[in-house]
C-alpha cells in the first residue's frame, strides 16, 4: 500500500524497471547513458564512465553519446589540466607524459603540482559542470588578482588563459541557446507503426545533442503513452535537469508530481512556450521522425539479410517464432587470459542483454578448439535440461578444427540437431572472402561477397569478436595491474610507487640488492630483507 499516488506510480515503474514483464513498454537501452566522472583519490581523476556508478565518485551527466562526453573531457583537460590517467599509469609514472608537455594535464603523477592546488582545479572543473560558468569565472579571477599580487606571474597567465577559455565557451552557448539553463527535451513521434521517443540534451545552454529511443512492446501503444513510460523509466535511473520540455500535454499533474518526488527538488514539466523552446522542441520532434526513417531503412535491410540468409542455409523458422543467431568466439594473448564470448541475434538486431562471457579455464594454453568447446557447453548445459529459448542457427568464428569442437560439445549434450556453422577467414582475412564450414557432410560454402546473406553473417561475427577481445584485454588488465610486490605484507601504493621510480620494474626490483633497497625512502632493512626473499 502506498501513501499517495505519486509513490504508487514511482513504484509501479521501479517494478516494470526490474522485472521487464513482456507487455509493458520498456526503454531497453535506458542503462547505456555516459558520463563523465570524478574520482574519490587524492588527485582525482577525470574519467569517461558508462557502467554502475559508485557513491564515492562525482558524476556528471547523462550525456547523449560518447562523443559530447569525450569532448567536454577534451574541454576540461584544456581548462583545468585535470589527469585522465587511470590509477595503473599514475601510480607507476617517473616522468610526466605528452599530456603535459602538451598543457593537457598539470602531472601529479610526479608531483608537479601539489594536493592542495590540484584540489582547487577539481573544484573548479566540479562547477564548470554544473554549469556554473560564471562562478567559476569568478573564482579564477580572485586566484589571477591573488598570484599577481604575490608576483607570481607565470601562475597568474595560467589563470588568465582558463578565464579566456571559459568565455569563448560561454559566447558560443549563447549564441546556441540564448541562455545557459540546463534542459531536456522530449518528443513522441509514431510513424509507420513505429514509435520513437528523441531525447534532447541542453546543457549550460549548450545542445549536446539527440538520443532517439525505440521502446519494446509499443507497437500498439500512442506517443504519449510512450511519452510517459519513458519518463518515467529514463528518470528513475538518471538525474533530471531543472526543466523538461515535451512536445506532447500531458493529462493531468500526476506524472509532474511524480517526477518532482523522484527529483526532491522543483522540476518544471512543461510544453514550450518561448520562441527559443519551440525551436527546440521542432528539431527534437524533426530528429524523432529522421530516426524512424532511418530505423525502417535498416528494418527492411536486416529483414532482407536474414531471408537470404535461411534460404541459403535452408533454416526453418516456426510461424510466429523470430529466428535466433548466436555466434561464439575466443580471444587471448598467446594462450594467456583466455575469454570466449556468445554474443545472440534476434528478430532484427543483436540482443545485448543476451550476451555471456566465459573465462576460460583448464585447458592448454593456445588451444582454441578445446575453448570452444569448453564454451558452447557452458553455454547450452542450462539448455539441454530444458531451460531457455533453442537458437536457429549456432555460429562459430572459426574453420573445421573449431567447428568440430562445438559439434563434439552439443553432441554431449544431446542437441546435435542445431544447426551448426563454422565461418573461417579468407585469404589474408581480407572480408567477402570467409568460407562457411558446415558440421555435417556438406562442402564449404563461399557466398560472393555482396551476397546479403554473407553480410549478416559478417556482421554478427564481428560482433563476437569485439564482445571477446573487450572480455580479453579486461581480464589481461586486471592480471596485469597485480605484481608480486602486492602480495608482499608492509608494501603499500607508496612504497610500491617509491621502489618502482627507483628501480624502473619489477626486473629492476628483483635484480636489487638488500642495501640497495634500504636506500629506498620508507624501505627498512627487514622489510628490504622480506622483498629480497619474496622475490628470490
Amino acid at each position: 500500500v502506498s501513501r499517495s499516488e505519486a509513490k504508487a506510480l514511482l513504484l509501479e515503474n521501479n517494478l516494470i524497471k526490474s522485472l521487464t514483464p513482456r507487455y509493458n513498454i520498456l526503454l531497453r537501452d535506458d542503462k547505456s547513458y555516459p558520463y563523465i566522472v570524478l574520482t574519490n583519490a587524492t588527485y582525482p581523476q577525470l574519467a569517461f564512465f558508462r557502467g554502475t556508478t559508485d557513491r564515492r565518485a562525482d558524476y556528471f551527466g547523462p550525456f547523449p553519446s560518447s562523443v559530447a562526453v569525450r569532448e567536454s573531457i577534451h574541454l576540461l583537460q584544456k581548462m583545468f589540466r585535470l589527469r585522465t590517467c587511470d590509477n595503473a599509469v599514475f601510480n607507476n609514472r617517473s616522468r610526466p607524459c605528452l599530456l603535459y608537455q602538451i598543457r593537457r594535464c598539470s602531472a601529479p603523477c610526479v608531483g608537479l603540482i601539489d594536493a592542495a592546488r590540484y584540489a582547487d582545479d577539481v573544484r573548479l572543473a566540479s562547477m564548470f559542470l554544473q554549469g556554473r560558468q560564471r562562478d567559476v569565472i569568478d573564482s579564477l579571477t580572485q586566484l589571477m588578482d591573488a598570484a599577481a599580487s604575490r608576483l607570481a606571474f607565470e601562475q597568474a597567465a595560467v589563470y588568465r588563459d582558463q578565464i579566456q577559455s571559459l568565455r569563448q565557451v560561454q559566447e558560443k552557448q549563447y549564441v546556441e541557446s540564448g541562455r545557459d539553463g540546463d534542459v531536456d527535451i522530449v518528443a513522441a513521434v509514431a510513424e509507420d507503426g513505429l514509435n520513437c521517443v528523441n531525447l534532447a540534451m541542453v546543457r549550460g545552454g549548450r545542445h549536446l545533442g539527440d538520443r532517439p529511443q525505440f521502446p519494446a512492446n509499443a507497437a500498439d501503444s500512442s506517443p504519449l503513452e510512450a511519452l510517459t513510460a519513458f519518463l518515467y523509466q529514463h528518470y528513475l535511473a538518471h538525474p533530471m535537469p531543472p526543466r523538461i520540455l515535451l512536445n506532447l500535454a500531458l493529462p493531468d499533474g500526476e506524472v509532474a508530481a511524480s517526477l518532482a518526488a523522484m527529483a526532491a527538488v522543483r522540476v518544471r514539466v512543461s510544453q514550450a512556450r518561448f520562441t527559443v523552446q519551440r525551436i527546440w522542441v521542432e528539431m527534437a520532434e524533426q530528429n524523432a521522425r529522421l530516426a524512424i526513417t532511418a530505423r525502417r531503412v535498416a528494418l527492411s535491410r536486416q529483414e532482407a539479410r536474414l531471408d537470404e540468409l535461411c534460404r541459403t542455409l535452408g533454416l526453418e523458422v516456426e510461424p510466429g517464432q523470430e529466428a535466433r543467431i548466436e555466434c561464439f568466439d575466443i580471444s587471448h594473448t598467446q594462450g594467456e587470459c583466455t575469454v570466449a564470448s556468445c554474443v545472440v541475434y534476434q528478430g532484427s538486431g543483436m540482443r545485448r542483454s543476451e550476451y555471456r562471457r566465459f573465462n576460460i579455464a583448464d585447458v592448454q594454453a593456445g588451444d582454441d578448439c578445446a575453448a570452444i568447446r569448453q564454451a558452447v557447453q557452458r553455454r547450452y548445459e542450462k539448455l539441454s535440461a530444458g531451460e531457455g529459448v533453442l537458437p536457429t542457427l549456432v555460429l562459430i568464428d572459426g574453420g573445421s578444427g573449431q567447428v568440430g569442437a562445438a559439434a563434439a560439445a552439443l553432441e554431449e549434450l544431446g542437441l546435435s540437431h542445431l544447426p551448426l556453422l563454422g565461418v573461417a577467414k579468407g585469404e589474408a582475412r581480407k572480408p567477402g572472402l570467409e568460407t562457411l564450414v558446415f558440421a555435417d557432410a556438406r562442402k564449404p560454402l563461399q557466398l560472393p561477397p555482396g551476397n546479403p546473406a554473407l553480410h549478416l553473417i559478417q556482421e554478427i561475427r564481428d560482433e563476437a569478436h569485439r564482445f571477446a577481445v573487450t572480455g580479453h584485454r579486461a581480464r589481461r588488465g586486471k592480471a596485469g595491474r597485480s605484481s608480486s610486490l602486492d602480495e608482499i605484507s608492509g608494501i603499500g601504493p607508496k612504497r610500491r610507487k617509491a621502489l618502482i621510480a627507483r628501480f624502473g620494474g619489477l626486473q629492476g626490483i628483483s635484480d636489487a640488492g638488500v642495501d640497495q633497497l634500504t636506500a629506498v625512502p620508507g624501505i627498512s632493512r627487514e622489510l628490504a630483507e622480506k622483498i629480497y626473499a619474496a622475490l628470490h
